[in-house]
């Protein structure tokens, strides 16, 4: 594979129509170390991006060691600014590994 064949699969190559359209909901998973409050501190973390986020609908997963977490949820995308932060945000907890 070249270089000229990886690009970032949110933005469209030159002539094809947007992969995502905003606004939408948008599925995201957060992996990090598992521990009681991880669930809590995501939530907090999302809810400053999106005011209307439903923590109810919330699901964790154990990994299968027990060693590791992930926060499955669905936010009211606006943007790309917003997803881009909200990433930034969870990363800069220092308690998340993976955003996907």
């Amino acid at each position: 594979m070249t270089n000229k064949s990886l690009r970032d699969l949110r933005r469209p190559a030159a002539g094809e129509p947007p992969k995502i359209t905003f606004p939408c909901r948008y599925p995201i998973k957060v992996v990090g170390d598992a521990a009681e409050d991880f669930a809590a501190v995501v939530c907090q973390v999302v809810s400053r991006h999106d005011p209307d986020f439903d923590a109810a609908r919330l699901e964790v997963v154990e990994s299968r060691n027990g060693r590791f977490q992930s926060v499955r949820l669905t936010i009211r995308a606006t943007g790309e600014a917003q997803l881009q932060a909200l990433f930034v945000d969870l990363k800069a907890t220092g308690r998340v590994h993976m955003v996907v």
